[in-house]
């Protein structure tokens, strides 16, 4: 099935500053998925159900961590609350700061800056909060809505998925290690 034959109801927004059905729906789905693995890893950990983490004795991985568990379902929040209102503006900011601290902390995981394939969200990152903000700040709402979803899948819910799947990665041993 392509998008030119899903009904027009599913791929219209319903409003000019919301998402699509389809969208939505994603949101839902993934940003819920990837908040509850994210509570249910923290409660395997903080119970005990866990090896040993010596990741979070690196002060770069305990700040990287501390800044991108809340993105996860600020970023649902915010793409499904009502937009424009004084509340989504203040958490979006937020949500921004905390997305470009997130993905500046990652450079200072490894000695000596190594750097690995995930670092390809570093740059993504910081180009889309530029364009979010300057689009936000143009009044350029399909661009803004456009690279926030972007942002949402394409550098949270990637990279959270590969720390997932990935043995040896923090989220990976607090979930099956």
């Amino acid at each position: 099935m392509t998008a030119l034959s899903l009904p027009n109801h599913l791929l219209r927004r319903s409003g000019p500053m919301d998402i699509t059905p389809i969208t939505r729906a994603l949101v839902i789905g993934v940003g819920g998925a990837m908040t509850a693995v994210c509570i249910f890893a923290i409660a395997r950990a903080l119970l005990g159900f866990t090896s040993d983490l010596p990741h979070l004795s690196n002060v770069a991985v305990a700040f990287h961590v501390t800044t991108v568990l809340p993105c996860v379902p600020l970023g649902v929040y915010l793409l499904l609350a009502r937009k424009g209102t004084p509340r989504h503006k203040q958490l979006g900011k937020l949500w921004i700061v905390l997305m470009v601290i997130t993905a500046t902390s990652t450079l200072f995981i490894h000695d000596g800056m190594r750097l690995s394939w995930i670092h390809i969200f570093v740059p993504i990152t910081y180009r889309a909060s530029w364009l979010i903000v300057s689009s936000a700040r143009k009044g350029d709402m399909m661009r803004h809505r456009k690279e926030i979803i972007s942002l949402f899948f394409g550098a949270l819910m990637i990279p959270g998925i590969a720390a997932i799947a990935l043995p040896g990665r923090l989220m990976n041993v607090m979930l099956f290690g």
